[in-house]
């Protein structure tokens, strides 16, 4: 069998959908890669006599650009969750802004109106006080 007509049939094989509707359903990656070569262990023993140095160099570049694309993933991941974080600590800044306005408000209001109150107060026992001296 010729490497091209192996490679065909093992692309077949490793059909993408079938393997991310594995992941999907929580089958871990190390055994969908075991699966794979348990079932197709003659022809990859075929296509590993057929390997030449070049064939072999070829691979270590493919292999390299798949982990090119899986760090770019996961960048593009963080990115994503950074840019959630972000819109998270925005939200929580705003949060904490209007809260601290409201509560500022409150503290002039009582303020302002804790003396005034407390003045009429002082006022309103003294007209008492002296009223029942008066009467007495």
């Amino acid at each position: 069998m010729s490497i091209k007509k192996i490679l065909n049939s093992l692309e077949k094989s490793w059909e993408r959908d079938v393997i991310l509707l594995k992941i999907k359903n929580g089958v871990d990656t190390d055994k969908i890669v075991n699966e794979f070569l348990a079932n197709n262990e003659l022809q990859i023993k075929e296509f590993k006599t057929l390997l030449k140095p070049e064939d072999i160099d070829l691979l270590n570049q493919i292999e390299q650009v798949s982990i090119c694309e899986s760090k770019l993933m996961n960048k593009i991941k963080d990115l994503n969750n950074l840019e959630n974080n972000e819109i998270h600590y925005s939200i929580n800044q705003k949060k904490i802004l209007l809260s601290s306005r409201a509560s500022k408000r409150i503290s002039l209001f009582m303020i302002n109106w804790s003396n005034k109150i407390l003045v009429i107060t002082l006022l309103t026992i003294s007209a008492i006080a002296l009223s029942k001296q008066a009467w007495a």
